[in-house]
């Protein structure tokens, strides 16, 4: 990896940074004690490893719109929207609506119910490709089922998946595979590489069931996928014989039919997941009618596919809820466009201090980098730029703004104009704060 961030400075940020952390300590004395208790009883305090960072991570106590206060008593405002699935904030009265509803008419029904069709029919309307669809309780049960369909549909065994993909807690490749992941057979190409690609899909043709792909890379840091690789990935599933699965647990939010609306793209499969479940526990997989027909339980020979919850009252609920009264196509653009809007404004300003850092992203979701170099892999990522991102993090707490560690931004619909106009001076007094040890 590049480490174009280590460069010599006035500033020592390992000293600023050792200063903001003994500040974060002194003002949460009970986080502290909350994970010191949870750590009896879970290893380490955790549960969801994502939410875990030293010294200690915030215990939120409750949230309302796009706020959210701490086990201290400390109020932010949420600019990370739970990891993308949080679209509708903490209490929209639409949603609680439809979840009262659901709760009325008995929560576990042990049989098709009345709702999971119609949250069927708004998915398909919205995302065109997913001729028939399942649903399941998370995206990575998305993407397994999605990788099970195509490797018994063709026949073959590997998946070929990229470098700093994330679909899942069992299937991620941050940098290779995981020892955590199933154990499939899997191919990992580079990300926006169109010639090696192409190279891995010649040498693996005859067996390759599957290629898997983020048209935007969202734990990865928010990489890009290019139009031409996209594209590319399209034709060279075909000419092989495999089926192209679009991982758009994430990406679907940032246009009215996803990432493969604007692209034109059609892919063989689609998986979803996070906000179209109303905040709920969510995820679907679907696509062709032919290779979805595998899970046809009225076929011999049809694949299983069980899942207690996978059609849950509260979600069903909850996502037609969201679907059809908030999220509509008109508040996608908006939303998204607020977003291009405050990521071109945060990187004129690192321009503006002549500074390397950058705001990565499509659309409502952005992450900030420690280089000015342009990113098409995770491999141009800086192995340095972590201190930048510790630095911006605990500098946002103190400000009032609750994000992800690795420097992941998400806006959600309660979020205001005055929000972002705070968020942007925010982001301009990190930025003189700092700017003296920060790249140039």
């Amino acid at each position: 990896m590049s480490t174009d961030t280590a460069t010599a400075s006035p500033m020592n940020l390992d000293t600023e940074l050792d200063r903001l952390r003994e500040a974060y300590v002194a003002r949460h004395p009970e986080s502290r004690a909350r994970l010191q208790a949870a750590a009896e009883v879970m290893p380490g305090g955790n549960t969801r490893s994502v939410l875990f960072y030293e010294p200690f991570p915030l215990a939120i106590a409750r949230g309302e719109g796009a706020r959210l206060w701490d086990a201290d008593g400390h109020g932010y405002t949420d600019f990370i929207g739970e990891f993308t699935a949080g679209l509708y904030g903490h209490s929209h009265p639409l949603i609680r609506d439809a979840i009262d509803a659901a709760l009325d008419g008995g929560i576990n029904l042990t049989g098709h119910n009345l709702l999971e069709a119609e949250l069927a029919r708004l998915v398909t309307q919205r995302f065109p490709s997913l001729e028939r669809l399942r649903f399941t309780n998370s995206g990575t049960e998305a993407n397994l089922l999605a990788i099970t369909a195509a490797r018994h549909f063709t026949g073959r065994r590997k998946v070929l998946v990229f470098k700093g993909a994330y679909h899942g807690g069992v299937l991620t490749f941050a940098g290779g595979p995981s020892p955590v992941n199933v154990p499939f057979p899997f191919v990992i190409g580079t990300y926006n590489d169109i010639e090696g690609t192409t190279a891995l899909v010649k040498e693996h043709a005859a067996d390759l069931a599957a290629i898997v792909v983020e048209p935007m890379q969202g734990a990865g840091g928010c990489i890009v996928g290019q139009p031409d690789f996209l594209h590319a990935l399209h034709r060279l599933a075909s000419e092989a014989g495999a089926l192209l699965v679009f991982d758009e647990v994430m990406t679907s939010r940032l246009a009215p039919g996803g990432r493969q609306a604007v692209l034109g793209i059609r892919p063989d499969l689609t998986t979803l997941g996070k906000y179209i479940g109303g905040g709920m526990s969510f995820g679907a997989f679907g696509g062709r009618a032919d290779v979805m027909a595998q899970f046809d339980p009225r076929t011999p020979g049809h694949l299983g596919h069980a899942g207690t919850f996978n059609n849950n009252v509260l979600t069903m609920s909850a996502g037609i809820a969201g679907l059809s009264r908030i999220y509509t196509p008109e508040v996608a653009q908006a939303l998204n466009a607020r977003g291009d809007a405050l990521r071109e404004r945060l990187n004129a300003s690192c321009r503006a201090h002549g500074l390397a850092l950058q705001f990565t992203g499509l659309g409502s979701l952005m992450n900030l980098h420690g280089t000015g170099v342009a990113i098409r892999n995770v491999d141009d990522i800086p192995t340095a730029e972590g201190i930048v991102k510790d630095l911006f993090f605990f500098h946002m707490l103190e400000q009032g703004f609750y994000l992800a560690r690795r420097g992941f931004i998400v806006l959600s619909l309660p979020i205001t104009d005055a929000d972002i106009e705070r968020f942007h001076a925010a982001v301009e007094a990190f930025l003189r704060r700092f700017g003296p040890g920060l790249p140039r």
